[in-house]
Order: C-alpha cells, then structure tokens, then sequence
C-alpha cells in the first residue's frame, strides 16, 4: 500500500485548522495570580524539610491572592454598573426637556392670570397658609389649603385675584411664603416654585437641567413633574 508522504507545510496547515482562535493576553491579575504560585511553588520546594511549612500558611496565602482577585472582579463589575446608571440618568433627563417641573424656590409667575406653586411637607399639618406677595412685598393674597393629613408636595393655583374675587394683579413675577402648623407648634416647610427644563447638561460625570432663570439642578431636585 502506497503511503503518501506529508510535508512541514501541511503539518503546520493542519494545526493552524484545528486552532482557529488566539489565546488573549493575561490580565494583571492573571499575572500576579502566576507570579504568586511560581514563589510559592519556589518556596515549598526550597523549605527545610525539617521544619515544613505550616498547611495553614499555604491556605492563607491562597486565599489571599483569591480574595485579591474577587476585589478586582467586584471593583470592575462596580464600575461597569456606574458606568451604566451614569448613562440611564442622561437619558431620563434629556427626556424631561420642555416638561415644567418644581423644585425648590418661592417665585410665582402670573402668566395670563393664573399662577402655579407647591409646598413640601414632611409631617401632615392641620392647616396651610401661602401668602401671595408683590414685587415690593405688599400682601396680594392669602389662599388656604386647609389641613393636610399626609406628608408630601401640595399644589395651589392663584388666580390673580385677591380674597374677595377681584382682580388685582397683573402678569408677572410675585412671590410667596407658606405657614403650616400641627397643633400649637409651626412646620418647617420648603416652598416649590414652577419652572420648566430648557436643556441638559453634562459636566464630570453628573448630569444637571438647565431651569432658564432658576438655574442648574439635578434630577433629585425635581420635587414634581408635568
């Protein structure tokens, strides 16, 4: 029977057909890992076979390079995860440009007579007061919006008006302070002023909505959204 002969060439054509992907270059870690078990391969091999090293020091300096590389693993998923969240948050906020938002801020805008403001709670009240003023700080209105059974952003809405139904006010810049009691003792409240999301901006890695006048915010800012 004839034997056909094979040469270096096709030899090196068979292995190159059965390894069709590269190995990829060691990590740093994989590199310390190897670096760390040729010493200690080393240093077994060169101990005093009179006083052997101890199991457990083996088993500690194992388990510390794989906590080592737990760490590194964890601190790059960690970041991944950031990396992510950083990307997700850009987009939630490009996606409430020309939406009207309140955030913290005692202006009131009359705009074809009506106006629209909150007020942040943190405890219920038995009764809430905001007081409308002008420009100078004269008292054009005082709105009641009674009592309040749970912490949480309320909406009013002025109407330009003053208490009798008369209207006293034209379109513009006023302001307002709110009163909110429980029992005898008077609440810490935050006044919420009506802006709305002209752009967003992005600087460091933090994600900001430009208000126009009211200036920069971040998104954990926005106490409502329309």
């Amino acid at each position: 029977m004839a034997v056909s002969s094979v040469t270096g060439s096709s030899i090196n054509d068979i292995y190159d057909s059965l390894n069709t992907t590269k190995a990829e270059a060691s990590s740093e870690i994989d590199q310390a890992q190897n670096r760390f078990l040729m010493l200690l391969t080393t240093q077994l091999r060169m101990q005093d076979p009179l006083n052997p090293m101890d199991n457990a020091q083996v088993t500690s300096q194992l388990a510390q390079i794989s906590t080592v590389d737990g760490i590194t693993k964890l601190n790059s998923t960690l970041e991944k995860l950031t990396a992510s969240s950083t990307e997700a948050q850009h987009l939630q906020a490009a996606a409430m440009v020309g939406h009207a938002v309140l955030v913290e801020g005692s202006s009131l805008t009359l705009v074809e007579g009506a106006a629209l403001g909150g007020v942040e709670l943190t405890t219920p009240a038995d009764r809430v007061t905001v007081t409308v003023k002008s420009a100078s700080g004269a008292v054009v209105r005082e709105i009641e919006l009674g009592e309040q059974d749970a912490a949480g952003v309320v909406q009013f809405v002025w109407d330009g008006k003053d208490s009798s139904g008369t209207a006293v006010a034209q379109d513009g810049k006023y302001s307002f302070t709110v009163k909110a009691v429980l029992g005898n003792n008077t609440l810490v409240t935050t006044p919420l002023e009506l802006a709305v999301v002209s752009s967003v901006e992005r600087s460091g890695g933090n994600t900001r909505l430009n208000l126009g006048q009211q200036g920069l915010v971040t998104l954990n800012d926005i106490k409502q959204i329309y």
